[in-house]
């Protein structure tokens, strides 16, 4: 399904997904005078409801998409640049920049963005820091490397997002079990393990423009459940600025970009997932794509007013980036931590009014409602929602945070 309205004096730009997450980005595009149109599979999708135009398809179906949005650009409106935000599709929109002819990374870049394994077997060969790792075929093959590199291991499909499947294994873990889940959870059924690197986590996101990168956001992430939601790997919101010094954050801007040229993406947006280890930065995996989490749209300009979807709109649609927009304007204190309340069905959520009342609390937001079953978490996708609190101090912010959270109550059936 195709829908377009009346032509107006306006470029068009094509988001992929119109997912909660990817209103924000929506409604900036809009407001910066681009008539937009939202493609998404889902009819009820919430990006729909501040689009121009929609095009129903689902964000994964290349093919379908593909053809939907050439209808469009044919028939209804000429596409003047396309993109995502917090939907990891760089494949889909890849391939429509190439055939649009249209700004974007090469379709090449984008196969190795969506494929874990590729990336690292390209960073590998082009020397760039990045845990041990090795594609698995069995249970057996899985047991073997184990008893060769010892516990923790990382076991990971190559092929998903979300942390779906993705498992820190211990020698509490059954192991028949984590195989089967892992491998479960790869729409290729392809799966690989990895060195568990002990250290601090950073998000990362970044502009490479003409082949220099430019890292806009740090974030350190929080694993504070990493036991309690064993072996499942749960993040627990992030905290900025981050502690890191500036000699660090040089050396991770530095592989940034190295991983960037590797991927063959010299003007596009990178978003990595990083490990301190041994005081040395190494890449666990990039995105070629803006961040999910509220990191691009919420975090990254609290804390650095730095517009960084804004620029990235700019960067689809072919304008020229002032690289001294990426520059950070400020240094405010933000915290996100995420909503896990305990399993069961949720009869009533009381503490919403307060949060929207409080001073501290710069967004929120709450994805389960009355009736939903909530169950321990296995992915990011099953978090029931957060807070993204400022403060004078990253302390400062935390304790707004957790105690905005602890304010919530959850009643149950």
């Amino acid at each position: 399904m195709v829908d377009c309205t009346s032509k107006v004096d306006l470029k068009t730009l094509l988001i992929i997904s119109g997912g909660i997450e990817a209103v924000p980005g929506i409604k900036l595009a809009k407001k910066m005078g681009f008539h937009v149109v939202v493609s998404d599979g889902n009819l009820q999708a919430p990006g729909f409801e501040h689009a121009d135009d929609k095009i129903i398809a689902s964000t994964y179906n290349i093919h379908d998409t593909l053809k939907k949005v050439k209808q469009y650009h044919e028939t209804c409106r000429e596409v003047n640049g396309v993109m995502c935000i917090a939907s990891d599709v760089p494949l889909t929109v890849a391939k429509i920049s190439s055939e649009l002819r249209l700004p974007g990374i090469p379709i090449n870049s984008a196969k190795l963005a969506m494929d874990k394994l590729a990336m690292k077997i390209k960073f590998k060969n082009d020397n760039i820091p990045i845990p041990h790792f090795k594609k698995i075929s069995s249970e057996e093959q899985f047991r073997e490397i184990i008893q060769e590199w010892g516990f923790p291991i990382v076991i990971k499909p190559v092929d998903n997002r979300g942390a779906r499947g993705v498992l820190r294994i211990t020698k509490e873990v059954d192991l028949e079990w984590a195989w089967r889940h892992s491998k479960k959870n790869s729409p290729s059924g392809t799966v690989m393990v990895e060195e568990f690197l002990n250290g601090p986590q950073i998000s990362t996101e970044s502009m490479m423009i003409d082949g220099r990168c430019y890292t806009v956001g740090f974030s350190d992430r929080n694993y504070e459940f990493l036991e309690k939601y064993s072996p499942f790997i749960i993040e627990n919101g992030g905290d900025l600025p981050s502690l890191l010094d500036s000699k660090i954050k040089t050396l991770i801007n530095d592989i940034v970009e190295n991983a960037g040229k590797s991927m063959g993406i010299y003007n596009g947006i990178i978003k990595g997932d990083i490990v301190i280890h041994d005081g040395k930065p190494y890449i666990i995996e990039l995105a070629a794509r803006l961040s999910g989490g509220y990191f691009c749209t919420h975090t990254i300009p609290m804390n650095t007013g730095v517009d960084l979807v804004g620029n990235a709109i700019k960067m689809a649609i072919g304008d020229k980036i002032d690289t001294r927009d990426l520059i950070p304007k400020k240094n405010k204190h933000i915290c996100q931590r995420f909503i896990f309340p305990k399993p069961g069905i949720i009869k009533k959520i009381n503490g919403v009014d307060e949060l929207k009342k409080n001073p501290a609390i710069k967004y929120h937001s709450i994805h389960i409602k009355p009736g939903d079953t909530i169950e321990i978490p296995t992915s990011h996708p099953s978090r029931a929602g957060m807070v993204i609190a400022e403060g004078n101090s990253n302390e400062e912010a935390l304790k707004f945070a957790t105690d905005a959270i602890n304010s919530l109550s959850f009643i149950y059936k």
